[in-house]
């Protein structure tokens, strides 16, 4: 009887360990207004809007972290979504970016994804342009809306990135590694505007201006529209003496023919 070997142990590789600085919070704000667009058939009204972009730094030997937030006033997004982390690993001289289910924005369709982008090209840049930007697969979540997916490669490819699928259904897709000099830090100044402080302020200024000029209108049709009332009244009071009067005057010649 042959003895069997034993089983070969089963070898678990170490977890990595999880990154530092999970619980970091934007430091830098800017306000960012988003111009209003027609309304699309996808992602339906585009209004004009007004959110706040954030932003964090931390460094250290081994690794440096960029954290980019969008934060909009009055609505509620999930903890995954309005965030882009990008890490850049020193010892490697390799950038990753995001996380696996990709880079989430709402609102959709405003722009606001190739901003965020730019906004992190152009801060590798200004620190490390010869490293390299690793490549990663794509979220295939994009793939059940086709116009959703026409939009994220196309905010993609204009920040320099090599987008390529593995099959026709475009389930399979993923951007290639590029150098950060690479990368394109531009996007849409039509669909975003960066609102400095001194321009919010002349905004509010204009905006309180044009309250004062409404209430100074809305103050005088209320007048206008007192004294119509006081004339209605008056009116109404002289069109009630009138019937009184020709009542009485009818009846009085009732009275008087039939008293003959």
């Amino acid at each position: 009887m042959t003895e069997q070997a034993p089983p070969e142990a089963v070898v678990e590789e170490p977890a990595a360990p999880p990154r530092p600085w999970a619980e970091v919070t934007p430091e830098q704000f800017r306000m960012l207004r988003l111009a209003p667009l027609p309304a699309d058939r996808a992602s339906g009204p585009r209004p004009l809007r007004f959110v706040q972009f954030g932003m964090a730094e931390r460094h250290d030997p081994a690794l440096s972290l960029l954290r980019l937030d969008i934060q909009l006033p009055g609505q509620r997004v999930r903890s995954e979504q309005n965030r882009l982390d990008v890490w850049v690993d020193h010892q490697l001289r390799q950038v990753s970016l995001g996380s696996d289910a990709g880079l989430q924005l709402e609102p959709v369709n405003r722009g606001l994804g190739r901003f965020v982008m730019a906004q992190a090209a152009a801060w590798l840049q200004r620190h490390w342009p010869h490293y390299t930007l690793q490549g990663a697969a794509l979220s295939s979540k994009e793939a059940l809306q086709p116009a959703g997916l026409d939009r994220r490669d196309h905010a993609l490819r204009t920040q320099g990135l090599n987008v390529e699928y593995a099959d026709v259904q475009r389930l399979k897709g993923q951007y290639h590694p590029i150098a950060v000099s690479q990368l394109l830090s531009t996007w849409n100044a039509e669909k975003v505007q960066v609102v400095e402080v001194l321009a919010a302020s002349e905004m509010l200024q204009m905006a309180e201006q044009q309250l004062q000029e409404m209430e100074l209108k809305l103050h005088g049709q209320q007048e206008r529209i007192g004294k119509f009332a006081r004339e209605e009244s008056g009116l109404r009071f002289t069109i009630a003496c009138l019937i009184a009067f020709a009542v009485f005057q009818a009846a009085l010649l009732i009275w008087i023919a039939t008293h003959r």
